[in-house]
């Protein structure tokens, strides 16, 4: 096996990321929640983790902009055509497995 080279790395780890993200804005029906439940991550902390980088690289990106190159529109824009109120099942379920800060 070859393993890519640092930059070919960077270029193949963009474009997974770019995939995921357009993977996500075509699923829509599924919810953040879901997401969470199910994988501990969801949009918000995709685009938290951009912002992150965005931050350490010195690049003034705010919390809505990070969100808008996520969710490919503003978030509120998102929620009102997307978000759906979770079940008590639901939200129960994300308390009980819910990343400890």
């Amino acid at each position: 096996m070859t393993l890519p080279n640092d930059q070919q790395q960077i270029e193949f780890e963009a474009a997974a990321f770019r995939r995921l993200v357009s993977h996500l804005r075509e699923r829509s029906d599924v919810q953040n929640i879901d997401l969470m439940n199910l994988a501990g991550f969801c949009r918000n902390c995709l685009s938290n983790w951009y912002l992150d980088a965005a931050k350490a690289a010195g690049h003034d990106l705010t919390r809505d902009e990070s969100r808008e190159i996520v969710y490919g529109m503003p978030y509120d824009e998102w929620k009102a055509q997307h978000q759906q109120e979770a079940d008590d099942k639901k939200k129960a379920a994300f308390e009980q497995n819910r990343p400890k800060e």
